[in-house]
């Protein structure tokens, strides 16, 4: 059997349809920008959320932290297994100071013994005896209470002290239009110390 010969035919070229004219790079380039930007303005926004999230986290922790450590030495405050004549809360309007006699050698001389709070409203902090103890706090404020919850300025009458602190974040949020734009947070707590008026 013989066989036919095959025959080619040659493939039709197709001018003018080779690649993209200068107009459709054009369009294609506008329309890749306007994608990356718009990606780029969504990262940056969720980036800036996630910061301030962050900040108001850590102004949260702080302040937390802080009425923790308060607390605790609060409840210590009068601590007196040798008897000695202290005051466990010494009332004054513009700072807090706690006693407690913790080595039970008579007085409350000794380190840690005597505790005072203030509030550094020019630096933003409170202050544990003269040194800085927790950063951002806006406000720091406390109420001393008597035994029938009323309050009193009388030391040895001292039975409870209302703690508030409200701790800010550390950098403005320019989207935040109030307090010229830092997030706050306020904590109270009502604090009674084991050992007074015993």
């Amino acid at each position: 059997m013989k066989s036919s010969p095959r025959i080619y035919e040659p493939v039709p070229q197709l001018s003018g349809e080779e690649g993209f004219t200068l107009l459709e790079l054009m369009i294609s380039m506008a329309i890749g920008t306007v994608i990356i930007v718009a990606l780029t303005n969504t990262f940056v926004i969720q980036r800036r959320s996630y910061d301030m999230q962050q900040q108001v986290a850590a102004a949260t922790q702080m302040a937390r932290a802080a009425i923790d450590m308060m607390t605790r030495e609060i409840q210590v405050a009068g601590y007196n297994p040798a008897g000695a004549s202290f005051d466990g809360v010494a009332y004054s309007a513009a700072q807090l100071q706690i006693q407690a006699d913790l080595n039970g050698d008579g007085d409350t001389g000794d380190t840690d013994e005597t505790i005072i709070y203030s509030h550094d409203a020019g630096n933003l902090r409170i202050d544990r005896n003269a040194q800085p103890f927790v950063e951002n706090i806006q406000t720091f404020s406390f109420e001393y209470l008597n035994s029938a919850g009323s309050a009193t300025t009388v030391s040895s009458d001292i039975r409870q002290l209302r703690l508030t602190i409200t701790a800010r974040t550390d950098k403005p949020d320019p989207d935040f239009g109030s307090n010229g734009g830092y997030r706050r947070f306020t904590l109270k707590t009502l604090v009674t110390p084991k050992n007074v008026g015993l």
